[in-house]
């Protein structure tokens, strides 16, 4: 008989695997397996654990720091989840905006991002 043991993919999870040096989209990815396929019934269990920044805070991992809870701000309003309070620490922004495209230098393209990303991704 296989016993199987169930671990949800976090956002602290996803977060603390991103800082490890794991390809950034590879745990989102996971979290977002979860979190709209394999457990959509536990959603509020995936987002309420606060990420944790690390000591040795480098640019890289404050901006996916950032995007991690500009995330799970985003899916709770969009699913009616009630938004964990971490979420609104005043340490998660940015002093500038980032750009996570290789076409981010063209004004059109910098236009369009800003036109189109969601509110609580802008904000921060």
């Amino acid at each position: 008989m296989i016993q199987t043991q169930e671990i949800l993919q976090t956002i602290e999870i996803s977060y603390r695997e991103i800082c490890a040096g794991e390809d950034p989209w590879i745990p989102l990815g996971n979290f977002m397996n979860d979190f709209f396929g394999n457990y959509p019934d536990r959603r509020e269990e995936l987002v309420k654990e606060p990420i944790q920044e690390p000591v040795d805070l480098t640019s890289y991992s404050h901006r996916w720091a950032v995007f991690c809870v500009a995330t799970i701000d985003y899916l709770c309003q969009k699913y009616n989840i009630p938004c964990p309070d971490w979420v609104n620490n005043s340490a998660y922004r940015l002093s500038e905006p980032w750009y996570y495209s290789l076409a981010a230098h063209k004004p059109q393209v910098r236009e369009r991002l800003e036109r189109e990303t969601p509110e609580p991704f802008t904000r921060r």
